[in-house]
């Protein structure tokens, strides 16, 4: 996990907004094993140790569904400890009946699936990294079908809701444009690029991760941003690791005409696409 931890930048919450927060609770309890770390009439904050927030969830008070294709939430990835624990997940949904896709993508073995308001959400668990095959800067990633079989064979049928070291691995984002994304993030936040998915996808990390950010526009080239209540995609949340680093990427936000407000313990920018990143120490 120590790519999810300092000096890199990488994802620590999620913010979405639903339509119904009770519905919403009781699946992301029930279903993916969160914990309720605080809550409030029209908000939760959910956790997996009891201490750290991964995921918040919002119901704006004139809620909106999603009518069109916007930009947004692809997907957000919780990242397990273990592919035991991947393979105890697995389990879990098929008791649960829970419509599922499966991916192996040669750094990692995932499962897809969407919350009641079709928010995406991918549950994985990386290969150790001295599996993973670098072409110089580029890592390889594939989209092939996923060994079930093989994972389950790792199982204890031991589920008890995530894992406690369970962390949000990335986020992949619905961009209207992707050469503006690519400037923003690399230019502006500094990300490297790690892999591109011909001219619609790109995946961003540091630390030679093989991604902190997935950016793509298979169905949102073009698309309007989100509403603001819509359900989707409210803010994520990157860690900065000092203020050296904070003060350079507010420059170069700057330069490049893009939104800096100071928030507390950190600032708060907006991509090309209108997806609203909250970066804090």
């Amino acid at each position: 996990m120590h790519f999810h931890e300092k000096p890199n930048t990488y994802v620590t919450n999620v913010e979405i907004k639903v339509s119904d927060l009770q519905r919403s609770l009781t699946f992301y309890q029930e279903i993916i094993g969160f914990k309720i770390l605080q809550q409030e009439s029209h908000k939760a904050t959910l956790t997996t140790d009891g201490e750290t927030a991964l995921l918040t969830i919002v119901q704006p008070e004139a809620v909106e569904e999603k009518r069109s294709m916007t930009t947004g939430l692809y997907h957000f990835a919780l990242l397990l400890p273990t592919r035991r624990d991947l393979a105890n997940v697995i389990t879990h949904f098929h008791d649960k009946g829970v419509h599922l896709g499966a991916s192996d993508h040669a750094v990692s073995e995932a499962l897809y699936l969407n919350d009641p308001d079709h928010n995406g959400i991918e549950v994985y668990v990386d290969r150790d990294e001295s599996e993973w095959t670098w072409h110089n800067d580029y890592v390889h990633m594939v989209t092939e079908p996923l060994n079930i079989r093989s994972i389950l064979e790792e199982g204890d049928g031991n589920w008890n809701g995530l894992p406690a070291g369970t962390v949000m691995g990335h986020i992949h984002l619905s961009v209207s444009n992707l050469a503006e994304a690519e400037h923003f993030y690399t230019k502006g936040l500094g990300f490297e690029i790690v892999t591109r998915y011909g001219s619609q996808a790109l995946f961003i990390s540091t630390g030679r991760y093989h991604h902190h950010i997935g950016l793509n526009t298979w169905h949102s080239e073009n698309a309007p941003k989100l509403g603001q209540n819509q359900v989707g995609l409210k803010t994520f949340s990157l860690r900065l690791d000092n203020e050296e680093q904070a003060a350079t990427m507010k420059g170069n936000l700057r330069v490049m005409g893009a939104l800096v407000i100071e928030i507390a313990g950190g600032f708060q920018t907006e991509d090309p696409a209108g997806n609203v990143v909250l970066l804090k120490f």
